[in-house]
């Protein structure tokens, strides 16, 4: 746990080039068009690997109570867009219209890896590795 909490900042931020990274690659590289939701998860994890990156710089900890409200709405966009993906009742509560449909699926990787599914991931690690790293401040 000690470990965690020394370099949990890091590793945070570690997840976060990794998320951004990724989404970069499916939609740059990969060619597969966000929908909306997706880009409402960019919109909530991109300032996160500006954030932690200055924090992890600066050794600053008290970044956390700015990045677990990104982390967590970020968190539950994915969980709702991954859910839509799944769940067939919960595309009709509110379907995307205009573009991409929300519940596409570019990757099913071991019949429940979507693309939401590793926005989520990203977003409970961060979240974790944050909670568990707030209590060590540097002096």
């Amino acid at each position: 746990m000690d470990w965690i909490r020394r370099y949990g900042l890091y590793l945070a931020w570690l997840v976060s080039l990794v998320a951004v990274g990724g989404s970069l690659y499916f939609s740059e590289i990969a060619g597969f068009v966000p929908c909306k939701l997706c880009w409402v998860q960019r919109i909530f994890m991109y300032p996160l690997a500006i954030l932690l990156g200055i924090a992890s710089y600066r050794e600053d900890r008290s970044i956390v109570s700015y990045v677990l409200p990104f982390s967590v709405t970020g968190g539950l966009v994915s969980l709702f867009h991954y859910l839509e993906q799944k769940i067939p009742a919960v595309a009709n509560w509110a379907p995307c219209t205009v573009g991409v449909p929300c519940n596409g699926q570019y990757i099913n990787w071991l019949g429940f890896i979507t693309i939401p599914f590793l926005a989520l991931t990203a977003f409970v690690m961060i979240s974790v590795l944050m909670w568990l790293s707030r209590g060590e401040e540097t002096d």
